[in-house]
């Protein structure tokens, strides 16, 4: 069963996406963010914002703090967190997780990025789907995106 849409408010939106409301609804105009009015509210399609928002402001992300600078090497990171090392290397060649340096022959990963990865990864049912966008945030479907009410 496809989940249904959610939808928040303008002032939601422009909290998300830092900015300002006048710009949320110039947004709205533009046709860059989808939107439907009911009874005389502005309600924005929130999977429509998700990929303006940077990465490191989702709480998906944002759960993972504990773990930010923390160094984790590329292999321990593939058995700990159930991804192989072909996908976190790839993660890593796409700017998705940080590279902290190197001790001897290890690479070490930003274990916040890596931790954040693996989930969209696991949520999305891994492997042989486009999970991300280019700048890291969780890739939505432009039919999802358009999803408004009638």
């Amino acid at each position: 069963m496809a989940a249904l849409p959610i939808f928040i408010s303008t002032d939601e939106a422009a909290h998300r996406l830092g900015i300002s409301e006048a710009r949320v609804r110039h947004m709205i105009e533009a046709g860059t963010i989808k939107a439907a009015n009911i009874s005389g509210e502005t309600i924005v399609s929130e999977a429509s914002i998700r990929g303006l928002i940077p990465k490191e402001e989702l709480p998906e992300y944002q759960k993972y703090t504990n773990l930010k600078g923390t160094p984790i090497w590329i292999s321990k990171a593939a058995r700990q967190y159930h991804v192989t090392l072909s996908v976190i290397q790839r993660w890593v060649v796409r700017g998705y997780i940080a590279r902290l340096g190197k001790d001897k022959n290890k690479i070490l990963l930003n274990e916040q990025d890596v931790a954040y990865c693996a989930e969209i990864y696991h949520q999305s049912g891994g492997q042989g789907k486009w999970l991300f966008n280019p700048d890291g945030s969780p890739y939505v479907l432009r039919s999802e995106k358009l999803q408004a009410p009638a």
